[in-house]
């Protein structure tokens, strides 16, 4: 259960100042042009892939419908903007009564996508809908580019559980929602309370090198665990000398200790000889933890050693080398006027050096072939074709300004699996590689 669970009062802080200084001026000369009201629309999207990654991961939907539904200008932070001068006093009247009346359509979370996917499409007038951009590539960009290299992580495993664990690899905030993230890319569980708490994600942990040290042998510290977490814990072995501290740990918790946990050294020498001294000591059942500085790359590398789980830190909530996705969210269309019913005309920006954008309001659906494995990513802004109305990639996430598309976080894991199984085979290589799946323009 979490907090709103249990009945307890739950602070909902407004979103509205993570956004950027220019969203604010934008608004004010638009109002002032008169042209702040006409029907817009904004999508999300990348134009590339990370450096070598097959695919990308959408993650923190849910996080950017929190965003939304908070986003107000709320007394102190129009105090702010007065004082500071951003903005003038008309703009100030406009945001005082600012809520987002638009609709958003979007890639469910935990789909995966490809270059040019509009990822998320946002609607409404172009005041509403340009102060929303900042914080929605805030979250998509960070939790995306988290989910990615957890998937890959779990792509590696095996099937072997994660534990995500870089709590203090981070900012305290940007934990919380890696751990999200983490968990929408197939981690099983978290060190994090905050995470667990705010998200209902399993949490896992048990001491550190210091509750050893803290003791005047490691005996005195395995004894003092064992009594207060019983035998079924995880002991913390290389502290000192790793297979002195295996044999008083089953001598201590019995052959039915939970596990043991090694974070440093030769992970694959130490692990096939742990589990070999662990068999010897009748200890079958206890299984093997391995942390210290993993990646998709040394989680690969262990495949073959007798490892039951694998706790990451660093790598994972740094997206493993990319921690950021580079989504942008650009006006493809719009009204030439504030009448509702003026009808939209794409626009695009057509600047040089690979940063032009396709004009129009897309949708996207994903091809597939005899077999049902994903074949292209089909992207267009007419009539979608009709052996693809029933793969249409975008739903429905927001409409009149109302979030309709709220779902357990379980939900987003599975269909990370399912999508991630529908692609082929070669999507879930780890050596650098193009996208697994073209991206067509119809």
């Amino acid at each position: 259960m979490n907090a709103a669970d249990l009945g307890l009062p739950v602070a909902v802080p407004s979103t509205a100042l993570f956004t950027d200084r220019y969203e604010l001026t934008m608004v004010q000369a638009a109002l002032r042009a008169g042209t702040a009201g006409r029907r817009s629309v904004f999508e999300v999207f990348s134009r590339r892939l990370p450096e070598g990654r097959r695919y990308g991961v959408v993650a923190g939907t849910g996080r950017v419908l929190d965003a939304v539904e908070n986003f107000r200008f709320d007394p102190g932070v129009l105090e702010f903007l007065a004082d500071r001068g951003i903005v003038d006093a008309p703009t100030l009247d406009w945001l005082a009564g600012y809520r987002f009346r638009g609709d958003i359509f979007g890639y469910p979370e935990g789909e995966v996508y490809f270059p040019g996917s509009p990822i998320m499409r946002v609607e409404g007038t172009f005041a509403e809908c340009v102060l929303l951009e900042t914080v929605i590539l805030s979250i998509l960009n960070h939790d995306s580019a988290v989910a990615a290299a957890a998937s890959r992580m779990a792509v590696a495993a095996g099937g072997r559980p994660l534990i995500e664990m870089g709590a203090r690899r981070t900012h305290e905030l940007a934990a919380v929602a890696a751990a999200r993230a983490a968990y929408v890319g197939g981690f099983a569980t978290t060190s994090d309370l905050a995470a667990g708490f705010r998200y209902n994600i399993p949490t896992v942990g048990t001491s550190a090198h210091a509750f050893t040290l803290l003791h005047d042998s490691e005996r005195d510290a395995f004894r003092a665990q064992v009594d207060s977490l019983g035998g079924g814990t995880t002991l913390l072995v290389d502290t000192y000398d790793v297979t002195e501290a295996v044999r008083m740990a089953v001598e201590i918790a019995g052959p039915e200790l939970g596990a043991v946990r090694i974070d440093s050294g030769d992970l694959l020498l130490l692990a096939h000889r742990v589990r070999q001294q662990l068999d010897e000591l009748g200890a079958h059942k206890t299984k093997i933890v391995v942390t210290s500085d993993l990646d998709e790359y040394a989680i690969a590398s262990l495949a073959a050693a007798p490892v039951d789980a694998y706790g990451v830190g660093t790598q994972l909530v740094t997206g493993s080398g990319h921690p950021t996705c580079s989504m942008v969210y650009k006006l493809v269309a719009r009204a030439d006027s504030a009448d509702p019913d003026a009808p939209l005309r794409p626009v695009a920006k057509k600047s040089m050096g690979g940063k032009m954008s396709l004009g129009g309001r897309k949708w996207a659906a994903r091809r597939t072939d005899a077999d049902g494995v994903a074949e292209a990513e089909v992207v267009g802004t007419g009539p979608v074709p009709e052996e693809l109305a029933g793969r249409q990639l975008l739903v429905e996430l927001v409409r009149g300004g109302e979030v309709v598309a709220r779902e357990p976080l379980d939900a987003a894991r599975d269909r990370h699996t399912a999508a991630r199984a529908g692609l082929p085979l070669s999507a879930t290589q780890l050596s650098k590689g193009e996208p697994v799946l073209p991206t067509e323009y119809v």
